[in-house]
C-alpha cells in the first residue's frame, strides 16, 4: 500500500524533467514500465475564469477519431495517466491527445491544446526493482554454496531437535511391544506446506518402521494425499529391502469429513493400541481430539505442525512437539540429503543476515541517525522486505 502513495512523487519529479514540446500538451512514457500506460501532460490556462475540470480525448491514428479516456478537476496537478493495454500488444500504435477545460456543469470552453502524434514504448529493465536482483542474486549464491557443501560434507551441522531424536526410541518401543505405528499426514490438501512437509518426512520414518520390520498405519483425509503417501510407503519397504512385508490396507483413506476422519483415527487408537503415534502436517480443531486419545492409549506422541493455533494442544498432550520451521527442517534432518541439507542452511545464512541487519538498523535510529530514516532508504528496506 506505500507504493501507492509513492507513484504521484514519482510522476511529479518525472514532470518536473520533461522537455516541454512545440504543442501546449506533452505525451512521455511512464518509466520502468510494460510500455502499457503514458504520461499525458499540460499548461494550465492563465486566461480561463470559471472553468471547473479538465476532459481527455486520445485517437489511436491521424485519421481516427478523438474518444473520451478519462478526466482531471482543476485541483489536481496538470497530467493523466492514461493505461490501455492495447499499448504493449501494438508496438507501432500512434496516438494523438486533446485536451478540453469544463465548466462545473462539464460544458467545454476552450481547447487547451493537441499533442503531436506519439508511439508507446516499453523499458527493457526496470530500473526501480535494482533491489530485488541484488537479492536474488545473494538467495542464489547462498543456496548454490551450500548445496556444494553439503555434497562434500553430508555432516554439515544442523541442530539437534529432540522430536526427531527420539523417533528411533519410539518406532524401536513399538517393535519390543509388536505394536504398530500410526502416522497422521494432517488434514489439508497437497496444496498445504505443511502437508509437503509431512510426506518429506514419511519417507524416511517409513523406511525406518520397514528394517525394524513393524507395522506403520497412514489414515488419510485427501484422496490425492492418500495416492501419494501409499507410494511413499511402498517405496520406503522397497528401499529398506523388504517389499513383500509392506501391505496395502497400511496406507488407507478414510473420510473427508473432519470430525469423521477424526472419530475413525480415535477409533483405531483405542482399538489397535499403536505404541508410537506422529502426527506431522495441518492440523485444526481435531488435534486435541487426536492427541488426548494417544495419551489416554499410552503411546508415544511425537506432533509437528506449523498451526499456531493448534501448537499449545500438541504440546501439553505430546511427548515432543516440532514447532513451525522445525517441521520443515525434518526431512533433511533424517535423511541427509545434500540437496535438503544445503537448501536449509542456505535459508539459515540468509535469515541471520538479515537479524543482522535489523538489529544494526535498530541501533543506529537509537542514535538518531537519520539518513536510515529517510524515504529513499525506507523504500529500499521495504521493497527488498518484498512489502
Amino acid at each position: 500500500m506505500i507504493f501507492k502513495k509513492f507513484i504521484p512523487a514519482v510522476i511529479l519529479v518525472f514532470l518536473g524533467s520533461l522537455p516541454l514540446s512545440g504543442s501546449a500538451v506533452c505525451v512521455q512514457d511512464v518509466p520502468d514500465d510494460d510500455g502499457s500506460a503514458l504520461i499525458v501532460s499540460w499548461e494550465p490556462p492563465g486566461d480561463i475564469l470559471g472553468f471547473f475540470m479538465y476532459k481527455i480525448y486520445r485517437k489511436d491514428s491521424l485519421e481516427g477519431e478523438f474518444v473520451q479516456v478519462g478526466k482531471s478537476s482543476k485541483m489536481e496537478n496538470c497530467f493523466f495517466v492514461d493505461k490501455d493495454p492495447r499499448f504493449p500488444l501494438n508496438s507501432g500504435m500512434n496516438v494523438v491527445y486533446r485536451i478540453v477545460a469544463l465548466d462545473e456543469e462539464e460544458n467545454e470552453i476552450r481547447e487547451i491544446g493537441v499533442s503531436e502524434q506519439f508511439s508507446p514504448s516499453h523499458s527493457y529493465f526496470n530500473s526501480t526493482k535494482k533491489n530485488t536482483v541484488v537479492a536474488v542474486i545473494f538467495v542464489f549464491t547462498a543456496l548454490i554454496t551450500f548445496l556444494n557443501l553439503a555434497k562434500k560434507d553430508k555432516n554439515l551441522f544442523i541442530r539437534k531437535i529432540a522430536g526427531l531424536d527420539a523417533l528411533d526410541e519410539a518406532v524401536g518401543r513399538a517393535t519390543e511391544m509388536g505394536r504398530s505405528v500410526l502416522y497422521v499426514p494432517g488434514l489439508s490438501t497437497m496444496d498445504d506446506i505443511a502437508t509437503v512437509a509431512s510426506i518429506n518426512i514419511l519417507g524416511p520414518v517409513a523406511k525406518k518402521v520397514a528394517e525394524y520390520e513393524t507395522k506403520i498405519l497412514v489414515p488419510n483425509r485427501d484422496p490425492i494425499v492418500y495416492t501419494i503417501t501409499h507410494e511413499v510407503v511402498k517405496e520406503a519397504y522397497l528401499e529398506a529391502g523388504r517389499p513383500d512385508a509392506f501391505q496395502e490396507d497400511q496406507v488407507f483413506f478414510v473420510s473427508q469429513n473432519q470430525f469423521a476422519f477424526v472419530a475413525a483415527v480415535n477409533g483405531i487408537m483405542m482399538r489397535e493400541k499403536p505404541a508410537t503415534n506422529l502426527y506431522l502436517g495441518m492440523f485444526w480443531a481435531e488435534s486435541l481430539l487426536l492427541a488426548e486419545t494417544g495419551n489416554a492409549t499410552g503411546a508415544v506422541q511425537i506432533a509437528g505442525t506449523d498451526s499456531v493455533t493448534q501448537l499449545p494442544f500438541f504440546v501439553t498432550s505430546c511427548d515432543y512437539t516440532l514447532i513451525g520451521e522445525e517441521l520443515y527442517a525434518a526431512s533433511a534432518y533424517l535423511s541427509r540429503d545434500p540437496v535438503l541439507v544445503g537448501t536449509i542452511k542456505a535459508q539459515d545464512v540468509e535469515k541471520a543476515i538479515l537479524l543482522i541487519l535489523l538489529v544494526l538498523l535498530s541501533v543506529l535510529a537509537i542514535l538518531n541517525f537519520n539518513f536510515f530514516r529517510s524515504e529513499s532508504f525506507l523504500r529500499f528496506i521495504m521493497s527488498f522486505f518484498g512489502t
